[in-house]
């Protein structure tokens, strides 16, 4: 007898890398597909992306992958999925131009998105009928799911705040989503980062005038970040200039690229001359500009940062320049980079407002406890899943769940691999899907391990020694000294005496050894060293012997 499957393949234990699997026999659907990014101890790594192991072994089954928005949390995977399965995409209209740009910027092969109306559309996946309704979110176009099964109805509800004046005057459908709960509701998964918070969440309207507001104190150039998928952030930035008649110009291409999608579709609207290019911007006083500029996260080499560090081609920040922080560093690691892109902007005495000067600049697109409170009461699922957060929001979603009369039995804090089964209408935990962290190093998928990562802290911390050895292999002996080479260790020009002395040491241990060979000599460099030099400094550098024998 077939069961519905639930499986949180990723995304319910560190906010992003949303990944989600429905499968009931022979049929299997995807919820959203996104990257995670690496925290600060993971050296050189680019990005973090599911585990699709799961999803290849099972590839004959995937009928569809649904996105809910155009978050990179939710969407950024998306390309590596698709060089490993083949499956049609669904999505709402300006998501599906964020991931076709997505694939476009991967250079892979035209990819077509099939775009739905989430006001009327019924896709048939399978076994698996799915409808839709429109959410609020920080980024226009979300919608949330009802996945019918021959199990039940569940609803999936990720990244969603009850926001009734949205800037694209789209609000949350409570309409339609309560008529496709009239049937019952047997489970919900829906988005849990907010459940820590108090009351609702504030609507992105309030924002129009706080920024507006600032932009007038502004008597030099203006710059504005946010993240660039924030459609929503950058009209109420426009409007403002607008009515205060400055001109604008786009500044990095995840901005201009985000904006020119947004317009074609009809998402985000300013009259044609309000937008200028760069080089007409120098024609003009500083204070007629706002430059709309990417990274509000502190990425190294986005535009932000290089203005920050005065490395950019043709834009310089002045004393008396504004510039206006409209994100929180959310995503694990960000905090350090985008602190310090701030901390330079001040040292060239900017007028900075940013994320920790409670001027509301930015409100979540997560609704709060009264939120998921208030969507519960309408839904009254039986089962409760908390999904899109961290250990600790999805327990105090579990409180709240309770609170709203659920079975505490009946909300269950996944963790990722973890099946969640329903049989005639009952569910448990019934076992987990071996999975492990891939990441992404430059051209490298799941090439970096713990080993890896494990020798670039080494290295980062404590340096490398190279060690240069001749070895005899008819006599079994060394030709001549060590010689060692420093990096990130001492500094050789004035240490040379220290790493000479620690060769001719190295020497006189290998000496009195009997019967050696090239790879006992290698192993009993890399022990000796490693004592010596923690004796000597306190470090542990990375030993790396070149034998070369003769």
């Amino acid at each position: 007898m077939s069961s519905l499957k639930f499986i949180a393949l990723s995304g319910t234990t560190g906010v992003t890398e949303n990944f989600y699997v429905y499968e009931y026999g022979n049929d299997m659907i995807i919820v959203d597909c996104g990257v995670g990014f690496p925290e600060a101890d993971m050296l050189g790594v680019d990005l973090v992306i599911p585990d699709f192991g799961y999803i290849k072994q099972n590839a004959s089954k995937l009928r569809g992958i649904l996105i809910t928005h155009g978050h990179e949390d939710h969407i950024g995977a998306l390309p590596f999925l698709l060089k490993e399965v083949k499956a049609p995409i669904y999505a709402t209209k300006l998501v599906a131009g964020f991931i076709e740009d997505k694939f476009a910027d991967y250079e892979m092969p035209p990819q077509k998105v099939n775009v739905f109306d989430p006001d009327k559309d019924v896709l048939t996946l399978g076994v698996f009928k799915v409808s839709s309704f429109r959410v609020s979110h920080s980024v226009p176009d979300g919608v949330g799911y009802v996945i019918d099964t021959p199990e039940g109805k569940l609803f999936h509800v990720a990244d969603y705040k009850f926001d009734w004046t949205p800037v694209d005057d789209k609000p949350f459908d409570v309409k339609r989503m309560v008529s496709l709960a009239s049937e019952g509701v047997l489970g919900l998964a829906s988005d849990s980062l907010g459940s820590t918070t108090a009351g609702y969440t504030e609507s992105e309207k309030e924002l129009e005038q706080k920024i507006e507001e600032i932009f007038r104190k502004g008597k030099n150039k203006i710059f504005f970040t946010t993240i660039s998928s924030n459609i929503s952030r950058m009209q109420q930035a426009l409007n403002a200039c607008f009515r205060l008649g400055r001109k604008v110009v786009f500044i990095g291409r995840s901005i201009e690229k985000k904006v020119e999608i947004a317009r074609e579709l009809g998402y985000i609207h300013y009259p044609p001359d309000l937008v200028i290019a760069p080089k007409a911007a120098r024609r003009l006083p500083g204070n007629k500009i706002m430059y709309l500029i990417s990274g509000s996260y502190g990425q190294p080499g986005s535009a932000l940062y290089r203005v920050a560090l005065s490395e950019h081609d043709y834009l310089s920040v002045e004393q008396g320049d504004l510039v206006v922080f409209s994100s929180d560093p959310a995503p694990p690691g960000s905090k350090t980079n985008v602190d310090m892109v701030v901390d330079k902007l001040i040292e060239l005495n900017a007028d900075v407002h940013y994320y920790d000067m409670q001027e509301d600049l930015h409100v979540s697109g997560h609704g709060s406890q009264k939120d998921i409170e208030m969507l519960m009461a309408l839904l009254k699922p039986k089962y409760a899943i908390p999904i899109g957060s961290t250990i600790r929001h999805m327990r105090a979603y579990s409180q709240l769940a309770q609170g709203m009369g659920i079975d505490p039995k009946n909300v269950f804090e996944m963790l990722p691999g973890q099946v969640l089964e329903f049989l005639n209408k009952n569910a448990r935990i019934s076992g987990k899907v071996p999975i492990k962290n891939v990441l992404v190093d430059g051209l490298g998928i799941g090439d970096v391990g713990q080993v890896v990562l494990r020798d670039r802290k080494i290295l980062a911390r404590d340096g490398v020694a190279i060690v240069m050895l001749q070895f005899d292999r008819l006599e079994g002996k060394l030709i001549s000294d060590p010689e060692i080479i420093s990096r990130g260790f001492v500094y050789e020009e004035k240490e040379k005496g220290f790493l000479r002395r620690s060769g001719l040491d190295l020497r006189q241990m290998i000496e009195r050894k009997k019967g050696v060979n090239a790879r006992i000599v290698r192993d009993a460099t890399i022990d000796f060293l490693e004592r010596y030099f923690f004796d000597k400094t306190g470090r542990r550098p990375m030993i790396l012997p070149v034998i070369v024998e003769v």
